[in-house]
Protein backbone atom coordinates (compact mmCIF):
# COMPACT_ATOMS: atom_id res chain seq x y z
CA UNK A 1 0.00 0.00 0.00
CA UNK A 2 0.87 3.31 -1.28
CA UNK A 3 2.18 6.00 1.72
CA UNK A 4 -0.67 8.49 0.91
CA UNK A 5 -3.58 5.96 -0.06
CA UNK A 6 -5.14 7.21 3.31
CA UNK A 7 -5.37 10.94 2.18
CA UNK A 8 -7.69 9.81 -1.05
CA UNK A 9 -9.50 7.37 0.95
CA UNK A 10 -10.32 10.04 3.41
CA UNK A 11 -11.19 12.21 0.22
CA UNK A 12 -13.70 9.97 -1.07
CA UNK A 13 -11.76 9.20 -4.01
CA UNK A 14 -11.46 5.33 -3.86
CA UNK A 15 -13.72 5.18 -6.87
CA UNK A 16 -11.40 7.44 -9.00
CA UNK A 17 -8.58 6.04 -7.88
CA UNK A 18 -9.55 2.60 -8.66
CA UNK A 19 -10.37 3.26 -12.06
CA UNK A 20 -8.08 0.81 -15.17
CA UNK A 21 -5.21 2.79 -16.02
CA UNK A 22 -2.68 -0.02 -16.69
CA UNK A 23 -2.33 1.12 -20.55
CA UNK A 24 -0.35 3.44 -19.48
CA UNK A 25 3.34 2.56 -19.34
CA UNK A 26 5.38 1.96 -16.42
CA UNK A 27 8.45 4.07 -15.55
CA UNK A 28 11.88 1.86 -15.32
CA UNK A 29 11.49 3.51 -11.37
CA UNK A 30 8.21 2.23 -11.03
CA UNK A 31 9.18 -1.41 -13.10
CA UNK A 32 12.02 -1.91 -10.55
CA UNK A 33 9.83 -1.11 -7.72
CA UNK A 34 7.29 -3.32 -8.99
CA UNK A 35 10.05 -6.29 -9.53
CA UNK A 36 12.05 -5.60 -6.04
CA UNK A 37 8.63 -5.36 -4.09
CA UNK A 38 9.56 -2.04 -2.12
CA UNK A 39 6.70 -0.70 -2.39
CA UNK A 40 5.76 -0.60 0.70
CA UNK A 41 4.29 2.07 3.77
CA UNK A 42 7.54 4.10 5.71
CA UNK A 43 8.12 2.53 8.64
CA UNK A 44 8.81 6.02 10.15
CA UNK A 45 8.49 10.05 9.69
CA UNK A 46 11.84 10.13 8.85
CA UNK A 47 11.60 7.98 5.49
CA UNK A 48 7.94 9.64 4.29
CA UNK A 49 8.06 10.69 1.16
CA UNK A 50 7.66 14.00 0.26
CA UNK A 51 3.54 14.86 -1.32
CA UNK A 52 4.86 14.80 -4.79
CA UNK A 53 2.89 13.63 -8.21
CA UNK A 54 4.38 10.38 -8.32
CA UNK A 55 3.99 10.08 -4.99
CA UNK A 56 0.40 10.81 -5.22
CA UNK A 57 0.16 8.65 -7.89
CA UNK A 58 1.49 5.44 -6.27
CA UNK A 59 -1.26 5.64 -3.98
CA UNK A 60 -3.69 6.56 -6.89
CA UNK A 61 -3.16 5.68 -10.42
CA UNK A 62 -5.82 7.87 -11.87
CA UNK A 63 -3.35 10.65 -10.19
CA UNK A 64 -1.32 12.02 -13.14
CA UNK A 65 2.58 11.60 -13.13
CA UNK A 66 5.31 14.11 -13.17
CA UNK A 67 6.39 12.60 -16.54
CA UNK A 68 2.40 13.21 -17.68
CA UNK A 69 3.59 16.92 -17.42
CA UNK A 70 6.45 16.71 -19.40
CA UNK A 71 4.72 15.51 -22.17
CA UNK A 72 1.77 17.41 -22.03
CA UNK A 73 4.02 19.86 -22.63
CA UNK A 74 5.82 18.93 -25.00
CA UNK A 75 2.42 17.69 -27.26
CA UNK A 76 1.19 21.42 -26.38
CA UNK A 77 3.98 22.51 -28.20
CA UNK A 78 4.21 20.12 -31.56
CA UNK A 79 0.57 21.18 -31.58
CA UNK A 80 1.21 25.10 -32.31
CA UNK A 81 4.45 24.46 -33.75
CA UNK A 82 3.33 24.45 -37.17
CA UNK A 83 1.09 27.76 -36.71
CA UNK A 84 4.19 29.09 -35.15
CA UNK A 85 6.75 28.10 -37.94
CA UNK A 86 4.01 30.06 -40.58
CA UNK A 87 4.55 33.16 -38.27
CA UNK A 88 8.47 32.90 -37.27
CA UNK A 89 10.21 31.67 -40.41
CA UNK A 90 9.12 34.78 -42.60
CA UNK A 91 10.36 36.93 -39.70
CA UNK A 92 13.42 35.18 -38.75
CA UNK A 93 14.82 34.50 -42.93
CA UNK A 94 16.45 38.09 -43.64
CA UNK A 95 18.49 36.74 -40.38
CA UNK A 96 19.51 33.49 -42.63
CA UNK A 97 20.33 35.42 -45.10
CA UNK A 98 22.68 38.07 -43.16
CA UNK A 99 24.61 34.98 -41.64
CA UNK A 100 24.95 33.52 -44.93
CA UNK A 101 26.22 36.16 -46.76
CA UNK A 102 28.62 37.37 -44.48
CA UNK A 103 30.30 33.89 -44.21
CA UNK A 104 30.03 33.66 -48.37
CA UNK A 105 31.76 37.56 -48.24
CA UNK A 106 34.47 36.65 -45.91
CA UNK A 107 36.07 33.27 -47.14
CA UNK A 108 35.26 34.02 -50.78
CA UNK A 109 37.06 37.14 -50.31
CA UNK A 110 41.76 37.06 -50.30
CA UNK A 111 43.02 36.54 -47.19
CA UNK A 112 45.23 39.64 -48.34
CA UNK A 113 42.35 41.99 -48.70
CA UNK A 114 40.15 40.92 -45.36
CA UNK A 115 43.15 41.07 -42.99
CA UNK A 116 44.15 44.12 -43.49
CA UNK A 117 40.86 45.59 -43.56
CA UNK A 118 40.17 43.89 -40.21
CA UNK A 119 43.51 45.46 -39.06
CA UNK A 120 42.39 49.09 -40.71
CA UNK A 121 39.17 48.83 -38.45
CA UNK A 122 41.13 48.43 -35.13
CA UNK A 123 43.50 51.26 -36.06
CA UNK A 124 39.89 53.33 -36.67
CA UNK A 125 38.39 51.83 -33.90
CA UNK A 126 41.37 52.16 -30.81
CA UNK A 127 44.41 53.99 -32.48
CA UNK A 128 46.37 52.10 -31.39
CA UNK A 129 49.54 50.26 -33.25
CA UNK A 130 50.37 48.46 -30.46
CA UNK A 131 46.93 46.29 -30.82
CA UNK A 132 47.15 46.65 -34.79
CA UNK A 133 50.18 44.41 -34.37
CA UNK A 134 48.64 42.06 -31.61
CA UNK A 135 45.91 41.55 -33.84
CA UNK A 136 47.88 41.25 -37.19
CA UNK A 137 50.15 38.23 -35.40
CA UNK A 138 47.12 36.42 -34.04
CA UNK A 139 45.23 36.28 -36.89
CA UNK A 140 48.78 35.58 -38.58
CA UNK A 141 49.16 32.38 -36.32
CA UNK A 142 45.96 31.28 -37.02
CA UNK A 143 46.32 31.27 -40.45
CA UNK A 144 49.51 29.75 -40.27
CA UNK A 145 48.08 26.61 -38.58
CA UNK A 146 45.32 26.23 -40.97
CA UNK A 147 42.35 27.85 -39.02
CA UNK A 148 41.92 30.76 -40.70
CA UNK A 149 38.92 29.80 -42.34
CA UNK A 150 37.14 28.78 -39.09
CA UNK A 151 37.92 31.96 -37.42
CA UNK A 152 36.71 33.82 -39.93
CA UNK A 153 33.34 31.91 -39.78
CA UNK A 154 33.40 32.29 -36.10
CA UNK A 155 33.94 36.31 -36.42
CA UNK A 156 31.34 36.70 -39.39
CA UNK A 157 29.00 35.48 -37.07
CA UNK A 158 29.40 37.12 -34.02
CA UNK A 159 29.50 40.10 -36.26
CA UNK A 160 26.00 39.86 -37.59
CA UNK A 161 24.44 39.01 -34.44
CA UNK A 162 26.61 41.26 -32.21
CA UNK A 163 25.31 44.04 -34.86
CA UNK A 164 21.48 42.87 -34.63
CA UNK A 165 21.88 42.54 -30.80
CA UNK A 166 23.34 46.06 -30.55
CA UNK A 167 20.46 47.17 -33.67
CA UNK A 168 17.65 46.18 -31.18
CA UNK A 169 18.99 46.30 -27.68
CA UNK A 170 19.52 49.75 -27.76
CA UNK A 171 16.14 50.84 -28.22
CA UNK A 172 14.63 48.32 -25.95
CA UNK A 173 17.04 49.81 -23.10
CA UNK A 174 16.51 53.47 -24.19
CA UNK A 175 12.37 52.38 -24.01
CA UNK A 176 13.10 50.75 -20.39
CA UNK A 177 14.69 54.28 -19.36
CA UNK A 178 12.05 55.94 -20.15
CA UNK A 179 9.61 54.04 -18.64
CA UNK A 180 8.89 52.29 -15.29
CA UNK A 181 6.10 49.95 -16.27
CA UNK A 182 8.77 48.68 -19.37
CA UNK A 183 11.21 48.34 -17.24
CA UNK A 184 9.02 46.01 -14.95
CA UNK A 185 8.00 44.06 -17.59
CA UNK A 186 11.20 44.01 -19.71
CA UNK A 187 13.21 42.47 -16.29
CA UNK A 188 11.57 39.05 -15.61
CA UNK A 189 11.98 38.35 -19.43
CA UNK A 190 15.55 39.53 -19.11
CA UNK A 191 16.41 37.67 -15.94
CA UNK A 192 14.75 34.27 -17.78
CA UNK A 193 16.98 34.78 -20.70
CA UNK A 194 20.62 35.45 -18.87
CA UNK A 195 19.92 32.55 -15.90
CA UNK A 196 18.45 29.99 -18.56
CA UNK A 197 21.05 27.37 -19.64
CA UNK A 198 22.71 27.71 -22.68
CA UNK A 199 22.13 24.46 -24.42
CA UNK A 200 18.05 24.73 -22.90
CA UNK A 201 18.04 27.43 -26.03
CA UNK A 202 18.32 24.83 -28.47
CA UNK A 203 15.68 22.82 -27.32
CA UNK A 204 12.60 24.77 -28.87
CA UNK A 205 14.59 25.91 -32.16
CA UNK A 206 15.30 22.71 -33.08
CA UNK A 207 11.46 21.70 -33.51
CA UNK A 208 10.87 25.22 -34.75
CA UNK A 209 13.84 25.43 -37.57
CA UNK A 210 15.24 23.06 -39.77
CA UNK A 211 19.40 22.36 -38.41
CA UNK A 212 20.27 23.26 -42.33
CA UNK A 213 19.03 26.75 -41.62
CA UNK A 214 21.70 29.80 -40.07
CA UNK A 215 18.57 31.50 -38.51
CA UNK A 216 18.56 28.40 -35.90
CA UNK A 217 22.03 29.34 -34.02
CA UNK A 218 21.69 32.87 -34.91
CA UNK A 219 18.62 33.27 -32.72
CA UNK A 220 19.72 31.69 -29.85
CA UNK A 221 23.09 33.38 -29.99
CA UNK A 222 21.33 36.76 -30.37
CA UNK A 223 18.94 35.34 -27.01
CA UNK A 224 21.96 34.81 -25.45
CA UNK A 225 23.91 37.93 -25.89
CA UNK A 226 21.30 40.33 -26.17
CA UNK A 227 20.49 40.44 -22.74
CA UNK A 228 24.06 43.08 -21.05
CA UNK A 229 23.75 45.72 -24.03
CA UNK A 230 19.61 46.18 -22.76
CA UNK A 231 20.44 46.50 -19.61
CA UNK A 232 23.67 48.69 -19.46
CA UNK A 233 21.80 50.95 -22.35
CA UNK A 234 19.06 51.22 -19.43
CA UNK A 235 21.20 51.64 -16.38
CA UNK A 236 23.41 54.14 -18.52
CA UNK A 237 20.49 56.36 -19.34
CA UNK A 238 19.13 56.25 -16.13
CA UNK A 239 22.47 57.13 -14.40
CA UNK A 240 22.39 60.38 -16.47
CA UNK A 241 22.90 63.63 -14.01
CA UNK A 242 19.66 64.91 -12.99
CA UNK A 243 21.11 68.19 -12.78
CA UNK A 244 22.35 68.37 -16.44
CA UNK A 245 18.41 66.50 -17.45
CA UNK A 246 17.57 69.94 -15.50
CA UNK A 247 19.74 72.26 -17.25
CA UNK A 248 18.75 70.67 -20.98
CA UNK A 249 15.04 71.97 -19.70
CA UNK A 250 16.02 74.96 -18.87
CA UNK A 251 17.40 74.99 -22.55
CA UNK A 252 14.12 74.58 -23.92
CA UNK A 253 15.69 71.04 -25.44
CA UNK A 254 12.50 68.56 -26.42
CA UNK A 255 13.11 64.92 -25.29
CA UNK A 256 13.73 63.69 -28.56
CA UNK A 257 17.04 66.15 -28.44
CA UNK A 258 17.61 65.25 -24.86
CA UNK A 259 17.92 61.96 -25.83
CA UNK A 260 20.04 62.35 -28.83
CA UNK A 261 22.48 65.44 -27.58
CA UNK A 262 22.86 64.72 -23.69
CA UNK A 263 21.38 61.28 -22.82
CA UNK A 264 22.94 58.91 -24.92
CA UNK A 265 26.20 60.48 -25.39
CA UNK A 266 26.88 60.65 -21.68
CA UNK A 267 25.65 57.05 -21.39
CA UNK A 268 27.73 55.87 -23.89
CA UNK A 269 30.70 54.51 -21.57
CA UNK A 270 27.71 52.27 -20.29
CA UNK A 271 26.15 51.52 -23.71
CA UNK A 272 30.60 50.05 -24.93
CA UNK A 273 30.57 48.11 -21.81
CA UNK A 274 27.14 46.68 -23.19
CA UNK A 275 28.51 45.56 -26.58
CA UNK A 276 31.95 44.27 -25.08
CA UNK A 277 30.04 41.62 -23.03
CA UNK A 278 27.21 40.70 -26.03
CA UNK A 279 30.25 40.41 -28.50
CA UNK A 280 31.91 38.27 -25.14
CA UNK A 281 28.59 35.96 -24.88
CA UNK A 282 28.16 35.68 -28.43
CA UNK A 283 31.56 34.27 -29.04
CA UNK A 284 30.38 31.66 -26.24
CA UNK A 285 27.30 30.66 -27.73
CA UNK A 286 28.91 30.08 -31.04
CA UNK A 287 31.06 27.39 -29.72
CA UNK A 288 27.96 25.90 -28.51
CA UNK A 289 25.64 26.63 -31.37
CA UNK A 290 28.21 24.02 -33.52
CA UNK A 291 26.17 21.43 -32.12
CA UNK A 292 23.31 22.51 -34.22
CA UNK A 293 25.46 22.88 -37.79
CA UNK A 294 27.00 26.48 -36.67
CA UNK A 295 30.29 26.81 -38.64
CA UNK A 296 33.40 27.66 -36.91
CA UNK A 297 35.94 26.77 -34.40
CA UNK A 298 33.21 25.56 -32.41
CA UNK A 299 33.03 22.35 -34.68
CA UNK A 300 36.64 21.48 -34.40
CA UNK A 301 35.87 21.69 -30.68
CA UNK A 302 33.09 19.63 -30.74
CA UNK A 303 35.34 17.26 -33.34
CA UNK A 304 38.31 16.88 -30.73
CA UNK A 305 35.37 15.99 -27.99
CA UNK A 306 33.59 12.97 -30.21
CA UNK A 307 36.75 11.93 -31.83
CA UNK A 308 38.73 12.36 -28.89
CA UNK A 309 41.36 14.48 -30.37
CA UNK A 310 43.18 16.10 -27.28
CA UNK A 311 45.12 18.19 -29.96
CA UNK A 312 42.16 19.62 -32.13
CA UNK A 313 40.52 20.20 -29.63
CA UNK A 314 42.76 22.08 -27.45
CA UNK A 315 44.57 24.31 -30.53
CA UNK A 316 40.84 25.29 -31.52
CA UNK A 317 40.05 26.07 -27.82
CA UNK A 318 43.25 28.48 -28.33
CA UNK A 319 42.20 30.01 -31.60
CA UNK A 320 38.54 31.10 -29.63
CA UNK A 321 40.42 32.61 -26.83
CA UNK A 322 42.75 34.32 -28.97
CA UNK A 323 39.92 35.73 -30.85
CA UNK A 324 37.74 36.24 -27.48
CA UNK A 325 41.07 38.32 -26.66
CA UNK A 326 41.11 40.55 -29.98
CA UNK A 327 37.67 41.56 -29.64
CA UNK A 328 37.85 42.06 -25.89
CA UNK A 329 41.09 44.72 -26.21
CA UNK A 330 39.20 46.18 -29.37
CA UNK A 331 36.13 47.19 -27.81
CA UNK A 332 37.88 48.05 -24.33
CA UNK A 333 39.86 50.81 -26.62
CA UNK A 334 37.40 52.09 -27.76
CA UNK A 335 35.52 52.30 -24.71
CA UNK A 336 38.79 54.00 -23.00
CA UNK A 337 38.73 56.56 -26.01
CA UNK A 338 34.79 57.53 -25.39
CA UNK A 339 36.23 57.79 -21.33
CA UNK A 340 38.92 59.86 -22.60
CA UNK A 341 37.36 62.11 -24.84
CA UNK A 342 34.29 62.77 -22.78
CA UNK A 343 37.14 63.48 -19.59
CA UNK A 344 38.34 66.90 -22.10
Amino acid sequence: MATYTSLFSSLGLEAWCAEDTSDTPLSMTDLLKKIQGTESEPESLWELPFPSMDAFHEACASFPQSRDLTKGLEQGFLDIKDNLSVVLDPLTQPLSWFLDGALYAILNTPWWIVIPLLLAVVFVVSKSWKLVVFVGISLALLAFIDYYEYAMQTLAIIFVCAFLCVLFGVPIGIAMSRSDMMQRLTIPVLDMLQTLPPFVYLIPLIFLFSVTESKLYGIAIILYAIVPVIRLTNLGIRLVDKDVIEAADAFGMTSRQKLYKVQIPLALPNIMAGVNQTIMMSLAMVVIASLVSAPGLGVLVLQGIRNLELGVGLVAGLGIVILAVILDRVTKASLARINAAQKQ
